[in-house]
């Protein structure tokens, strides 16, 4: 008579109730992720004794305990930071710090002990995960110091994803247990004397929404880095190694792709090799075919900066066509912009002059 299989439960996963934030909305997706906890409910409550049920409690509880699958930062002994950064991690952090990688391995299929996957766990917390800790814990971008006289030119709007998260939960004068009038709230219409169970489902629903919201997000970047910013930092770290067969100075990079994201890579290139000089120009082309027009785009002098470290010429900008190259004295010219940021031409060799003019200016 054969053995009767035994029935084992997925790991449940337990977080706080009430009102919630992106952090653990994309703690509680990144779990998920895992084949240990696809099929794992979640908990959502902050009564101890229903905690110490779950296998794996984030964003509550007052512990951080790998060992034990605890993953809470709000204690005040907490202090724990990613590698290599300073900015205090929220759950968010926490559970991509201990389960990144195998995320990432799993999703991209790469071996999880590849240069690539460390690639991309670096670069993931860097430009996605750290202003999630950072904006949980109440931590600036910029130092207080610096921005004492930092006025807005204008207002931005404040669209974050933490405040789309935000948006997902009860308004302040929602009162779940009884009927809401018509369109109040967040577009959802209570059921007149609904009880806390069903409140807390409704509750709960919400803050799926906003988990699949930040997990989704997520998995946009991973696919992004994985399938476009990787195989571009090798074609820019070629066009780096070869900038001085375009001009002795350096100056120039050319890249034989069009739509390459170049500014990372560029950046970072640079910062390790430090002395040399900076690239000025970036020369590619718009399109796929032979024929395409080309452009010659100035480099920022920050990745985040508008401002170019050596604008095309300024009697150019502005100018487009038979005016511009009758100017310039360089064949087929047709535009610059008129900031100088970036100009173009009908082949390579005229972008490349356009370049190497205003390098000289």
């Amino acid at each position: 008579m054969a053995a009767k299989r035994l029935k084992i439960s997925p790991p449940l996963i337990g977080t706080h109730n009430g009102h919630f934030h992106a952090d653990e909305a994309l703690a509680v997706y990144l779990l998920r992720l895992l084949p240990t906890y696809t099929p794992s409910s979640l908990l959502r409550t902050r009564d101890p004794a229903l905690l110490s049920t779950c296998h794996t409690v984030v964003d509550v509880g007052g512990e951080y305990s790998p060992p034990t699958n605890r993953y809470d930062h709000h204690q005040r002994t907490f202090s724990t930071t990613f590698p290599n950064h300073s900015t205090k991690l929220s759950s968010a952090g926490l559970v991509y710090m201990h389960f990144g990688k195998p995320i990432i391995a799993s999703r991209t299929s790469l071996p999880e002990d590849s240069p690539e996957v460390d690639l991309l766990y670096e670069k993931l917390y860097t430009e996605f995960v750290e202003a999630l800790d950072a904006n949980d814990n109440g931590i600036s971008a910029y130092d207080p110091a610096d921005t004492i006289n930092l006025k807005k030119r204008f207002h931005d709007g404040g669209v974050t994803l933490g405040s789309l998260v935000n948006d997902l939960n009860h308004e302040w004068n929602d009162d779940p247990l009884h009927e809401q009038p018509p369109g109040h709230g967040n577009g959802t219409s209570l059921v007149k004397g609904r009880g806390p169970e069903q409140a807390q489902a409704d509750e709960d629903a919400r803050f799926m929404k906003a988990s699949s919201l930040m997990g989704t997000t997520f998995l946009r970047k991973v696919s992004y880095y994985h399938l476009a910013w990787l195989p571009a930092r090798t074609l820019v770290q070629t066009a780096y190694k070869n900038r001085f067969s375009n001009d002795p100075s350096g100056a120039i990079i050319v890249l034989d792709g069009g739509g390459v994201p170049w500014k990372d890579h560029l950046y970072t290139f640079e910062a390790e090799d430090a002395g040399a000089p900076k690239v000025l120009y970036v020369l590619y082309p718009e399109g796929p075919n032979e024929r395409a027009k080309w452009r010659v785009q100035c480099v920022s002098v920050t990745k985040d900066s508008f401002e170019s470290r050596k604008p095309l010429k300024e009697e150019w900008r502005g100018v487009r066509d038979s005016e511009l190259s009758g100017k310039s004295g360089i064949d087929g010219c047709v535009f610059v912009h008129a900031s100088g940021f970036i100009g173009g031409n009908l082949t390579k060799t005229g972008a490349m002059n356009m370049a190497k003019g205003s390098m000289l200016s």
